[in-house]
């Protein structure tokens, strides 16, 4: 089987991943609603629970059978654990000692890592000099658009920042992993719904003894909703685009999505918010797109 990915994204791939970012970048309102009357390691297990579940009827409804590979099923559990468990747990748990800003931008050093590891493991995205100068300009950007400012805190609460940095370095090998997974022609649909399924798996039980879920008073429908769309929209088909990128495009490419997500989350806030732009976002969204140009190298009629 063919496994190649392109280096350059279409505008298919592009579109996929702009709609990405919306998509993950909904789930911060969707987590500020739910976090008022829901523990975290609750929300997270709701939401890959109910995803995984979800994208269960779509399958059957598809006709799309389960694997029966015990490799397909490990190399599952492996990404439920390095792409769900882990960094969803390191991420909470990293927020509740530095700020959300402040973990914004050490999110976006996940194409830093992702490019790495790529580039060590992976034989079609080895790193090159116009790769790493995208990244470095993109997260320029981030940090212009979120605030340095949010930088004077960077000696405090090590913990929590080095959490965060383990979460994106997690994230990063997910999607070189996660490139196994088109080798063994596991469908994007199935590979979502079996990561998601085995994250359940793990998190169940911890969560059961934890958080004791069933002695949380009933939330509201308010609250549901917040869950139910994190769970549908910023998992589900969240995550059966994250693996059509993948498939298609690398793990480089797919990472990119971090660069964007703070800007969805500023337009997105700005819309349904009535929060204000300020110069410094289009000032920080013009070096996210100069980043992205560089790492696609078609305007610079770069070889990748």
């Amino acid at each position: 089987m063919n496994t190649a990915i392109n280096r350059t994204m279409g505008p298919l791939e592009w579109a996929m991943l702009l709609f990405l970012s919306v998509l993950w970048g909904c789930s911060f309102f969707f987590v500020e609603i739910a976090v008022k009357a829901l523990p975290p390691l609750t929300i997270v297990t709701l939401r890959v629970l109910l995803a995984a579940s979800a994208l269960w009827c779509i399958l059957f409804a598809m006709g799309i059978r389960p694997p029966r590979s015990w490799s397909v099923w490990s190399t599952l559990a492996i990404m439920g654990c390095v792409n769900n468990v882990i960094p969803f747990t390191l991420i909470v748990w990293g927020q509740t000692h530095i700020q959300s800003g402040l973990a914004s931008i050490l999110n976006a050093t996940m194409p830093l890592w992702t490019v790495l590891l790529a580039g060590l493991m992976l034989a079609d995205e080895k790193l090159s000099l116009s790769k790493i100068s995208g990244i470095v300009i993109g997260f320029i950007g981030v940090v212009i658009m979120i605030g340095p400012d949010l930088l004077v805190g960077i000696g405090d609460s090590v913990l929590g920042q080095l959490a965060i940095v383990m979460a994106t370095f997690c994230y990063g090998l997910a999607s070189v992993y996660g490139r196994r997974l088109k080798s063994m022609g596991v469908n994007p649909i199935m590979a979502t719904t079996g990561q998601l399924t085995m994250a359940s798996v793990i998190l169940l039980p911890i969560v059961l003894w934890v958080d004791q879920p069933f002695n949380l008073s009933n939330p509201s429908m308010g609250i549901w909703g917040a869950v139910i769309g994190l769970a549908l929209f910023s998992t589900a088909l969240a995550y059966i685009i994250y693996f059509r990128i993948l498939s298609t495009s690398g793990a480089g490419n797919i990472s990119l999505v971090t660069f964007l997500i703070p800007v969805s989350a500023i337009l997105l806030g700005s819309v349904f918010l009535d929060e204000s732009l300020q110069m410094i976002h289009f000032i920080g969204m013009a070096f996210i797109g100069l980043g992205l140009s560089f790492i696609d190298g078609r305007i610079w009629k770069i070889k990748k």
